[in-house]
Parts: C-alpha cells; sequence; structure tokens
C-alpha cells in the first residue's frame, strides 16, 4: 500500500488490517523539502509505533526529489488538484505499484484517497489503468474518505495529536498555501 504521510494512514491502516497483511511503500519522493519528508516520515513511524502491529512492515525507497521535480516542473502553471497532481498521484503510484509486482504482492492500493486534497476518481482510473499492466498484483480501488472514513481519521487524529501538515507535498502545493 501506498503511504504518503502518517496522518492520511491512520483510518485506512485500521481498517484493511482487518483484511490484509500489509506492507507499507512510501514512496515520496515528491515531498519538499526533504526535512518536510523526514517529518512525514518520522509521523508514520510514530503512529506504526503505536500501533505496534508485526503484520505492517513498512519499505521507504531513496528520496530522489530531483527527479520528481523534474517531471512536474511541465506543469508548473497548472492549479492544486489538476494535471500537476494527476501526474504526481501516476507517477508514485506506478513506482508503488511496481515495487508491490515484483515482489509478488496480491494487492495494492494507496491511501491518498482519504485526503480532501486528493480526488478518489483520479487515483482509481490511475489504479485501474496500472491493473491492466501487471500481470499480478490487483488493484484495490478505495475511497477512504467514503462512509465517515475521513470523519474517523480526523478524530483518531486528533486523538493521538500526530503531525499535521499545511500543503500537499510539493513545491508547487507549499507555494499555493
Amino acid at each position: 500500500m501506498h503511504v504518503c504521510c502518517g496522518v492520511c494512514s491512520v483510518w485506512p491502516l485500521v481498517y484493511l488490517k482487518q483484511y490484509f497483511r500489509i506492507t507499507i511503500y512510501y514512496g515520496n519522493s515528491i515531498i519538499y523539502p526533504e526535512s518536510e519528508y523526514e517529518r512525514r516520515l518520522e509521523t508514520l513511524e510514530e503512529y506504526l509505533g503505536i500501533l505496534n502491529d508485526p503484520e505492517i512492515t513498512l519499505v521507504i525507497p531513496s528520496y530522489d526529489s530531483e527527479s520528481y521535480m523534474k517531471d512536474l516542473s511541465l506543469y508548473d502553471d497548472h492549479q492544486e488538484g489538476g494535471k500537476r497532481c494527476y501526474h504526481c498521484y501516476e507517477k508514485r503510484m506506478t513506482e508503488a505499484y511496481d515495487y508491490a509486482e515484483e515482489n509478488r504482492y496480491d494487492y495494492f492500493t494507496t491511501v491518498m484517497s482519504i485526503s480532501n486534497r486528493k480526488r478518489a476518481d483520479y487515483l482509481n482510473e490511475i489504479g485501474e489503468r496500472l491493473d491492466k499492466e501487471h500481470a499480478h498484483t490487483r488493484y484495490l480501488y478505495a475511497d477512504f474518505k467514503k462512509d465517515g472514513g475521513i470523519t474517523k481519521n480526523e478524530e483518531m487524529n486528533k486523538e493521538l495529536h500526530l503531525y499535521h501538515q499545511y500543503y500537499c507535498g510539493c513545491v508547487y502545493s507549499r507555494r499555493e498555501e
């Protein structure tokens, strides 16, 4: 499962661990600056410590902001939620999905649909296309906001006092906030 940050993972992890053994792929080289990337990772690790579930594994690929920013710079004049974001979702999901396929995981999903800043229809459209491109790993459709998921996630985050970022992640979203 692709996880973008600790606060977005709270409810989706509680929900999905009832049904699956979970491997988290924290592939987020888009997050700017690197200190913010590290802070979000620390928050995720803090939450995993609270969960204390030995069945959840965390994979952390290297941080490579330069290649992400080079790709996103083509869309630097686009508004938040548009083509730039779609490309960002696609890039992060492809990286994580490829990892899942290479390691023969049965399913792949992303927690990004829990965020009010992310469009679940975009995410699921990307996931559906990636599903067709991968022979083994299937895409698990999700909109974690639905059925009160967003409320549960917000309540759990307040209770846990986890760090909550004020922008999506890239340099462009940081400037727009």
